[in-house]
């Protein structure tokens, strides 16, 4: 499934599936089966409910196929936002790739490089980053955002994927000139609107492999990133575990799980977002994310 949570002129914000050009208004369709259970509210509350809850949006989403556009609204009429717009924790990865560590001079760790994106910096895929005038050097990342699906503490690695709810796309916004002050990056990192997010969250069940995916970022349709989460230095289900054995990861917490090589601040001469640019993510089998840029 992938699960997204929209809006449209005549609805309030709920949980939806989308199929094509189209979204399936679960609750409504729940409503119908004659479910007994209320239809959670959220993505967060669905992730909250377990296994169960995803169960509730699998027999909602069959219940609507077999009465074919009763629940559905074209996408172009309706506000698709962040599939979560408010997670919890938001756990990110630095210099994930090989290739993007060597390329802004840094060496290999034998440990990931962990920082954290407030909630306040998440926003939904058609939404603008907006540039404030503290930093003169947003720069774009594209990553693929892993997202928990149950509570997971001291997990080992073999058993780590068993905890993922789905994937999104993701764009680590990075403020380069704020990121450089200090040795911790949070300040570059943490800006209101610089985590897009989206467009929906891809059931684990349809990504048995989150490394065999190809990834690329795209501003004003030229391609500045191209690669494969096979590259990543430390999979995901070891940074699961890893993060695990740290901080207990809750469902609707996100991982974002580093960017490749091709960022703006290394290219000669440097290429930061500006007024009016259009960014692009796109992750194999995960969707496409894009945003504008206002500076």
């Amino acid at each position: 499934m992938k699960l997204v949570t929209y809006q449209t002129p005549q609805s309030p914000a709920r949980v939806g599936a989308l199929q094509g050009e189209t979204i399936v208004d679960l609750s409504a369709a729940h409503a119908a089966a004659g479910g007994h259970a209320p239809f959670p509210t959220t993505l967060q509350t669905l992730l909250e409910a377990g296994e169960a809850g995803l169960t509730l949006a699998r027999e909602a989403l069959a219940f609507a196929a077999r009465h074919p556009g009763k629940f559905e609204t074209p996408a172009t009429g309706a506000s698709l936002l962040a599939p979560l717009p408010r997670p919890g924790k938001i756990i990110c990865l630095g210099r994930n790739y090989a290739a993007h560590a060597r390329e802004g001079g840094a060496e290999v760790l034998d440990y990931p490089i962990l920082f954290i994106k407030p909630a306040t910096s998440v926003i939904g895929p058609g939404a603008t980053i907006v540039v404030p005038p503290s930093t003169t050097k947003p720069d774009y990342e594209a990553e693929l955002a892993v997202v928990i699906g149950r509570v997971c503490k001291d997990v080992d690695e073999a058993h780590a994927l068993e905890f993922v709810a789905g994937y999104s796309c993701a764009n680590d916004v990075s403020a380069r000139d704020l990121q450089k002050r200090t040795h911790q990056w949070d300040q570059g990192k943490m800006l209101d609107t610089f985590c897009p997010l989206g467009p929906a969250l891809v059931t684990a069940d349809e990504i048995p492999d989150p490394g065999q995916l190809d990834i690329k970022s795209i501003l004003n349709g030229e391609v500045m990133q191209h690669s494969t989460t096979a590259l990543m230095i430390f999979s995901v289900p070891f940074t699961i575990s890893y993060i695990s054995k740290i901080a207990t990861l809750e469902p609707g917490d996100i991982i974002l799980t580093g960017t490749p090589d091709g960022v703006g601040q290394a290219r000669n001469p440097p290429v930061f977002l500006q007024n009016g640019d259009v960014i692009t993510i796109e992750v194999e089998k995960v969707g496409t994310l894009t945003n504008s840029v206002r500076r």
